[in-house]
């Protein structure tokens, strides 16, 4: 089935002109999702098509109206369901928050400007809050494609090879391994010995063993959210040591 996202913004070219390139645009085509942008600015009701206001009890900044938004979905009744509000104060989105939209029908997306929406938005339509992290961007177009890119590669096809999106950092609660291309030697820096033997169940192990290495060294949460490492993971890490370890970054 193909995933339906709307996206309510009052900048629909910052969108849509994203959405049709590279990975997403290429997903597009094979129809593993397919987009649709709302304009609420269209749904004004006055000659300026005024879509904020100053805030009630003072204040800087603007806040957007609820109206518009509120006849947006309204005229709308197809839009995907949940609705999702891209906030400050939202979940985290993760890796977890990602498969977990993944695996829906479809979903829209909330994109606030000025100082963010009306409360009565949120508290009438709005099923869900995300936020990307604690730091504060313009307006939500941006975290809207940061969401739709996370979720639309975990579609299956979203990546044409799907076992892509299985190995990539957080796949397995791990960050990557490193990862190496042509030629084997750049600036006297060769390319591990092991990638080039061809023995690849020796190197699926080399690799398990970077990954952990490399999550324990700068994410160590995601290694304490596993649990801590198993019995298998430290018998692994100690048969290969780190890259990490032995090499200086530039």
């Amino acid at each position: 089935m193909t995933l339906r996202i709307d996206v309510l913004t009052l900048f629909p070219v910052a969108v849509t002109q994203y959405a049709t390139t590279s990975v997403l645009g290429r997903a597009g085509e094979r129809g593993v999702w397919e987009l649709h942008v709302h304009d609420f600015r269209d749904a004004t009701d006055d000659p300026h098509r005024t879509v904020d206001d100053t805030p009630f009890g003072g204040g800087a900044g603007m806040v957007l109206r609820a109206e518009p938004i509120l006849r947006t979905l309204e005229a709308t009744p197809e839009m995907a369901r949940p609705i999702i509000a891209l906030t400050p104060s939202g979940r985290t989105f993760n890796h977890e928050v990602a498969r977990e939209l993944s695996e829906l029908d479809g979903f829209t997306l909330l994109c606030g400007r000025y100082e963010g929406f009306d409360q009565r938005v949120i508290d009438l339509v709005v099923d869900d809050e995300i936020s990307l992290g604690d730091f504060v961007l313009a307006g939500g177009e941006l975290a809207a494609l940061c969401v739709i890119e996370a979720v639309v590669r975990l579609r299956p096809g979203g990546l044409g090879n799907d076992e892509s999106s299985v190995e990539e950092s957080f796949g397995d609660g791990l960050l990557e391994y490193p990862q190496y291309t042509k030629p084997a030697n750049v600036r006297g820096m060769e390319v591990p010995e092991i990638l080039r033997s061809g023995d690849h169940a020796r190197i699926a192990r080399w690799r398990r063993a970077q990954a952990l290495a490399r999550t324990l060294q700068r994410r160590p949460d995601l290694i304490e959210r596993r649990g801590g490492l198993s019995d298998q993971d430290r018998k692994i890490m100690a048969e290969f040591p780190s890259v990490e370890e032995t090499r200086q970054n530039g």
